[in-house]
């Protein structure tokens, strides 16, 4: 660490402004292999560094053992046709179990804020799972935020997601919600993977709205970032009004990743988090496992904390990274008119989807890039007046036959809920595999 703040923090002079709970668990026996990027020295390097200078020693700032989810928790947000058991492992009910313990520091009054430091990461996971995607196997935010639903009543939500790869899982899970609103703030996807988050990605058509991208162009730094996070993010959030922000932390915009191409440093990271303000932060991507990681997760924790985070600086880091160039930042400038214009007035086309017989339809192919395979699947949402609207998801992929995904949502008026239920007779009738899941009585079922 270059000329760093919290080595005094035993001299007792320092104190975060705002409390501050870190939850930690680096799954250290867990890898996708010894050599993946996805592997366990992501967090033990950042764990010796928060220790060596001092972090826990601040008063204001703690360290928390992390809960363990269970698999009442995955399948409160996800299906999956192969079965829990065949995707999920020990150390996904773990990290998702430490995003759910960070969100109860806050809501039951423990802490101001919270960090989950934890792999791994999850938001390339979406609403029905056949393996692998991203490095991500179950939605850590997602599970938390539905657990945290259930037990504090929180509704309305924002999720701010600062990874440098589009957010598809967490995008598809809220696709349909309302009451979230998803920002995803990344590199532009038609430059890397997975190739989506474009700004005419709205939300379904009964959630217009509440999906936001910004794709970012390559090579963007520190000034490009601060503006779109100021200029763009921050008035969206203003104007939502949610009653809890959570932040999908990813750290792979930094200049020294080796798998995106942005230029972000830690302390810009750092002034991104504070213009989010958020309440909840869980760590996602981030692949510079020496040269960023430490530093960007200490000038987070600052940030956080309401601390000064300017003497946070990375080895490698040059001045001249900062900047945007001239052409980066008109493009930006010209993302934040049309962004704001759209949130304001998204309108109400489909998104994608066409309109039969009183349902919402649409047809997708996904590829699950980790476990190499090919799903197809068929999207029927029901059009309603009164509530979100049941959700029908017919799926397979190239080695098993069609199921069915009935979801009721939390708020459903009566006729949705019923014709899900109808729904889920059909398919017992038939013979057919499917799942049910029922928000408002917190159930699930498989059949």
């Amino acid at each position: 660490m270059s000329d760093s703040q919290p080595a005094d923090a035993k001299s007792g002079a320092l104190k975060a402004a705002h409390s501050l709970g870190l939850v930690i668990f680096p799954a250290f026996d867990w890898a996708i292999s010894p050599t993946h990027p996805e592997r366990e020295e992501r967090l033990l390097y950042t764990q010796d560094q928060l220790r060596e200078e001092g972090l826990f020693d601040i008063p204001g700032i703690s360290e928390h053992r992390p809960d363990m989810a269970d698999m009442a928790d995955i399948s409160r947000v996800h299906f999956c046709p192969p079965g829990f058991e065949r995707i999920v492992e020990a150390p996904h009910l773990a990290s998702a179990g430490s995003a759910i313990s960070a969100g109860r520091l806050v809501l039951a009054g423990g802490c101001d804020k919270s960090f989950a430091l934890t792999r791994p990461p999850g938001h390339h996971a979406m609403k029905v799972v056949q393996g692998g995607r991203g490095f991500c196997a179950v939605n850590i935010e997602a599970i938390m935020l539905e657990r945290l639903r259930g037990e504090f009543g929180v509704r309305r939500v924002a999720i701010v997601d600062t990874d440098c790869h589009h957010g598809d899982g967490s995008q598809d899970v809220y696709w349909h919600d309302p009451d979230t609103l998803y920002i995803s703030l990344h590199q532009d996807g038609r430059t890397l993977y997975p190739g989506s988050g474009f700004p005419n990605e709205l939300g379904g058509p009964l959630a217009r709205g509440a999906t936001i991208n910004i794709p970012l162009p390559p090579r963007t730094g520190d000034e490009g970032f601060l503006y779109a996070t100021e200029e763009i993010v921050r008035p969206i959030l203003d104007a939502w009004k949610p009653d809890l922000v959570i932040n999908s932390a990813g750290q792979d915009n930094h200049f020294s990743d080796p798998i995106t191409d942005m230029r972000l440093s830690a302390r810009g990271y750092a002034e991104m988090v504070r213009c989010i303000n958020p309440d909840v932060a869980v760590l996602e991507g981030g692949y510079s496992i020496q040269g960023a990681l430490p530093y960007v997760n200490l000038a987070v924790i600052l940030a956080l904390a309401g601390m000064d985070f300017s003497r946070v600086v990375e080895p490698a880091w040059r001045d001249d990274l900062a900047a945007t160039s001239t052409e980066c930042m008109d493009y930006i400038r010209r993302l934040r008119d049309s962004t704001l214009t759209t949130f304001e007035r998204p309108g109400n086309a489909a998104s994608g989807h066409r309109f039969e017989n009183g349902w919402f339809v649409r047809e997708r192919d996904i590829y699950y890039d980790t476990d190499g395979i090919h799903e197809q699947q068929n999207e029927r949402l029901r059009a309603c007046e009164n509530c979100p609207g049941l959700l029908l998801i017919r799926t397979r992929t190239h080695y098993s036959d069609w199921s069915v995904c009935i979801h009721i949502p939390r708020s459903a008026c009566p006729d949705c809920a019923s014709a899900g239920e109808e729904r889920k007779r059909e398919a017992e009738r038939k013979r057919e595999p499917w799942e049910f899941s029922d928000q408002r009585r917190d159930i699930y079922l498989r059949g």
